[in-house]
């Protein structure tokens, strides 16, 4: 009879004990980077606990799964702060906008377990930050306005109105930025071309983003994103003149320069590099009598030149760029050949008589002498 009395004895005891241990969860909610030794609340009051047992219950104040931050006063029963606590240090992700220091107080004589909730509430103590300083973007200016290109987002440890909320950008009459909301809530901005490119106006464009949070004051980050304007072939080869006159003497000896050709392109790379050609209205005699090298433009004297044979020569030269659709620019040209005194002068007898009287009368033709020189 006696061995189930003392189990019931036992239970009794046990559940007893449960029950004193037991205790619904106090709440308490503190801002972020309180200073050390700011007190929180008096933690005994709270608790209906008497001040002055506190040191002989033996009081001991435990943080479940954090770092001390926090502590109680046994002589006060003050909770106080006893290092500074950040919120983005306990709570690094942001999948949840709550942050809690869980705490469990216990007491012996008798034995007590009181657990405490501590919600650390955010404050706008960081400024919002963009994963790289500098960002590139290339973008061709043959690319139509309003196309739009996805720039870097910045991100910032503090939750809530105290996040990124917008993004502003420097002036500029090509770019404008659209402040677009993820499925999480973050801010990101689409940059929008609003105006064509022109690479040889302008090749690089440096633009400054900011990111600003909600925060009261706010605080803010920038980031350069700095736009690379690729070229097109747009721009033609160009001569320094449209028409050129050149004089040269016949004796110049072959290898001699007539004229260096200069055509300029606007564009870059293969789309600036240019070839020289004679075009089709240059004549077959011409292209004979000079050589022209497709890749200086220098023109030299490749036959040999006569005055007295042929004193102007005519040619159009042509400039061609390599870009993928080439363009080309095209010049006349006019050699004149100098004449140099290189022929001796022929004489001729169109008429003779001989013999003569010696009685002829004065003034009478004998002979008519022509001479001539081929010379000018």
């Amino acid at each position: 009879m006696m061995e189930p009395v003392k189990r019931y004895v036992l239970l009794v005891l046990l559940l007893s004990f449960v029950y004193n241990i037991s205790a619904s969860v106090t709440h308490y909610s503190i801002p972020e980077e309180m200073k050390e030794g700011s007190v929180v609340a008096n933690l005994a009051a709270d608790l209906g606990l008497d001040v002055k047992t506190l040191n002989q219950r033996k009081m001991r104040l435990d943080i479940i799964a954090n770092k001390k931050y926090l502590d109680v006063n046994k002589e006060t029963g003050e909770l106080y702060v006893v290092e500074k606590i950040d919120r983005e240090n306990i709570c690094p992700t942001k999948s949840s906008a709550s942050c809690y220091l869980r705490l469990e107080v216990s007491l012996e004589n008798p034995e007590r377990l009181f657990n405490i909730e501590v919600e650390i509430l955010d404050i706008n103590d960081n400024a919002p930050q963009f994963r790289r300083d500098v960002s590139y973007l290339d973008i061709s200016e043959a690319t139509p306005k309003g196309e739009r290109f996805s720039l870097s987002n910045a991100v910032d440890p503090d939750v809530g109105t105290n996040s990124v909320k917008t993004y502003h950008l420097s002036e500029s009459e090509y770019f404008n930025i659209e402040v677009q909301t993820g499925r999480d809530g973050s801010k990101f901005a689409d940059l929008i071309l609003r105006k064509t490119l022109d690479r040889e106006k302008q090749a690089v464009h440096n633009l400054i983003l900011t990111a600003v949070d909600g925060g009261t004051p706010a605080r803010s980050g920038t980031a350069s994103v700095i736009v690379r304007v690729l070229d097109t072939n747009d721009n033609a080869p160009v001569f320094d003149k449209s028409i050129y006159n050149v004089n040269i003497m016949e004796n110049s000896p072959i290898g001699s320069l007539v004229i260096d050709l200069n055509a300029t392109d606007l564009d870059e790379g293969s789309n600036s590099d240019i070839i020289y050609s004679y075009s089709l209205y240059t004549s077959e005699k011409t292209q004979e009598t000079f050589n022209l090298n497709p890749s200086s433009g220098e023109i030299t004297v490749k036959g040999t030149l006569n005055y007295e044979d042929f004193r102007i020569y005519d040619m159009e030269v042509i400039a061609t760029d390599h870009g993928a659709n080439s363009l080309s620019g095209q010049c006349t040209i006019k050699i004149v050949v100098e004449d140099m005194n290189d022929n001796h002068p022929e004489i001729s007898i169109k008429s003779f008589q001989s013999p003569v009287n010696e009685n002829i009368e004065l003034d009478t033709v004998i002979a008519v002498v022509s001479v001539s020189d081929k010379d000018s």
